[in-house]
């Protein structure tokens, strides 16, 4: 590659920061520029509502990269800065000031933001979501100050932000509009594990119940109020309703997107000079032989590595299997694989639910394994890959049985 070519990264996460690395651990001499929206340098998201409401990280622990990597490996990084637009047909990137950059080839890391509920009192001050370092700094605060929280959504964040408020003793309320929590990424045996398990710790769930409006007083939230009418009290509301990907700006330019940005396997858009990353990367699976897009860290983390070599005109696929992890209480999980909202599967358990150590299998009608999720049972995820990977019906009653061999 030239060294006069200019490679243009939009977005400051950990998927805008770790294809910067790629390029230059590919010897690429040209010239970097990443745009990061946020002002502070790209960091790791999961610890937002794990350590660091938790107390035990800060900032700097979960920081990607420290200034000086940036400066040193003349990777132009420019903090609070996004392009508003890119155009690719001339190759140009507009920025907020009005000024372009051109580029030869672009990488879309956008990321995604959190949704948020278009009904009354949803913009009083004391509500809240949570993306951002900014976002957890503020619920920090909350749960220091054992405010009565409520939380608008049991999906992992909401869940993890009341596990959370639930060791520091604030009193906590989660309101689902779905029959149990995660059902539509875990299905019903495993929403009712972690219902049960919230419960256990004190948390008031109300499930199949829905939010009509969030009471305010001169301004501050002060209750939430459900579909029929009854009022639950609030000092703090986290609105954790899910994510919404940022796919305007490729949307824009003429991309192809559906969910997300459609890209091939080696994370190449319909554009041969745009790669795209992370959350808003709809990637045809060349394994799993369907469109997936997935919205955790270890998409971020491991897709740049082949979006770089793309850029750089390397053959690379980028074939993964889907991975996430969770920490609530004293309950830690795994998850492998990929199952879809409406494919047809079963859940089969290896171990002990009752002491929440076990692992659940995901099998379709041939037996087998689609996905598995270990919960408080490690160094099983090599295991699990395997079994998946092979494609071979499995005897659900062998694997099943602690005593033989995964």
């Amino acid at each position: 590659m030239s060294s006069n070519q200019h490679f243009v990264v939009i977005g400051g996460g950990l998927g805008g920061a770790k294809i910067a690395e790629a390029l230059r651990a590919n010897d690429f001499d040209g010239h970097v520029t990443l745009l990061a929206a946020e002002d502070e340098l790209p960091y790791e998201r999961p610890p937002l509502s794990k350590q660091h409401l938790a107390g035990t990280e800060d900032l700097p622990q979960f920081t990607v990269d420290p200034a000086a990597w940036y400066r040193d490996h003349h990777v132009d990084l420019r903090l609070g800065t996004t392009a508003t637009a890119f155009d690719p047909i001339a190759k140009t990137v507009t920025l907020p000031d009005g000024s372009t950059l051109d580029y030869d080839k672009l990488a879309l890391a956008t990321g995604s933001r959190a949704r948020t509920l278009d009904i009354p009192g949803a913009d009083a001050p004391n509500v809240y979501t949570l993306r951002t370092i900014g976002d957890s700094n503020a619920l920090v605060e909350v749960l220091r100050a054992d405010r009565r929280l409520v939380i608008i959504g049991a999906g992992w964040i909401g869940l993890e932000v009341a596990a959370q408020a639930r060791a520091k003793g604030v009193e906590v309320t989660v309101i689902e509009s779905a029959t149990l929590p995660l059902v539509t990424v875990l299905g019903p045996e495993m929403g009712r594990f972690y219902a049960e398990l919230h419960r256990a710790h004190g948390v008031d769930l109300r499930l199949d119940t829905t939010v009509d409006l969030i009471l305010t007083d001169e301004n501050e939230a002060t209750g939430v109020q459900l579909g029929d009418g009854t009022v639950v009290p609030a000092q703090a509301v986290l609105v954790a309703v899910g994510a919404q990907p940022n796919i305007e700006a490729a949307t824009a330019a003429g991309l192809a997107v559906d969910g997300g940005v459609l890209v091939d396997a080696a994370l190449c858009t319909s554009n041969p000079d745009v790669v795209a990353v992370g959350d808003i990367a709809e990637e045809e699976h060349p394994l799993l032989r369907r469109l997936i897009r997935v919205e955790h860290w270890a998409t971020a983390l491991n897709q740049p590595a082949v979006a770089a070599q793309t850029m750089l005109g390397k053959t690379a696929v980028y074939d993964r299997l889907p991975y996430f992890f969770s920490d609530q209480y004293d309950v830690g999980m795994e998850y492998t694989g990929y199952v879809g909202r409406d494919d047809d599967v079963r859940v089969v358990i290896r171990g002990d639910l009752d002491k929440r150590e076990f692992i659940a299998f995901w099998l379709d009608g041939q037996n087998k394994v689609r996905a598995g999720m270990n919960v408080n049972v490690w160094d099983v995820t090599d295991r699990i890959k395997e079994l998946i990977l092979s494609e071979e019906p499995v005897d659900p009653d062998r694997l099943t049985d602690t005593s033989t061999e995964l």
